[in-house]
């Protein structure tokens, strides 16, 4: 078999950026959102955020988050992330099975687009955020 026919388009997956309360503080959670019609099955998620500030390059720690499943029309908490990164790119290498196939995405939030300008409501979570499909 030929490479171009292992690999799967990721579709109907979403990573979301949204502002909401958290135990009486405000702050932003990264989501990720299965708007497929099958369950995603052992996710794993890479996150980091690179770029310059300043002119110095400064990249985050990478973070690994494994979440088992995901039903159809569904989300998941991914972590929560700071404003400070804002500024940076912030990626979020999403891998995951549906069925026996595997497929995996990288989702890079730019810097400045964390922004309320760019807020839409974001499918299944119903909150305002940003979101990259």
């Amino acid at each position: 078999m030929r490479a171009q026919e292992l690999i799967q388009p990721v579709e109907d997956i979403v990573v979301a950026i949204v502002h909401e309360t958290l135990e009486e503080e405000s702050g932003w959670m990264v989501y990720l959102v299965n708007l497929k019609s099958k369950e995603l099955t052992n996710i794993l998620v890479t996150s980091n955020g690179y770029g310059q500030v300043d002119e110095k390059r400064i990249q985050t720690s990478t973070l690994r988050h494994f979440i088992e499943s995901i039903p159809a029309q569904a989300y998941s908490k991914i972590e929560p992330i700071m404003e400070d990164v804002f500024g940076l790119n912030n990626e979020y290498w999403v891998s995951f099975y549906v069925n026996d196939s595997i497929y995996d995405k990288r989702f890079v939030f730019l810097p400045e687009t964390i922004q309320e300008s760019n807020f839409i409501t974001i499918p299944l979570i119903n909150k305002k955020g940003v979101m990259i499909k």
